[in-house]
């Protein structure tokens, strides 16, 4: 492993090249993503409920059951 100033630069590349990839892959699944929400708008679904759902489901249980009974009773005093 080659040394300059105390860096390992094989290993600093590696780090460098493994996040280049994945930053390649974060834009081609934010692409797919866009085109599954275009798919789901033109058969006549909201693209911003879609979000909130997605959102809703990757939060624990207990949270989400947290943040609803706040929401009611925010609604609630405004009587929504």
């Amino acid at each position: 492993m080659a040394d300059k100033g105390g860096i390992a630069a094989d290993r600093l590349r590696t780090f460098v090249e493994r996040i280049e990839r994945l930053e390649a892959d974060r834009t081609a699944i934010a692409t797919d993503v866009r085109e599954v929400l275009s798919e789901a708008k033109s058969a006549g679904f909201d693209v911003p409920t879609i979000r909130q759902v997605v959102k809703l489901r990757r939060m624990d249980q207990q949270d989400l059951q947290e943040r609803d009974a706040l929401l009611d009773l925010y609604r609630d005093v405004m009587e929504m």
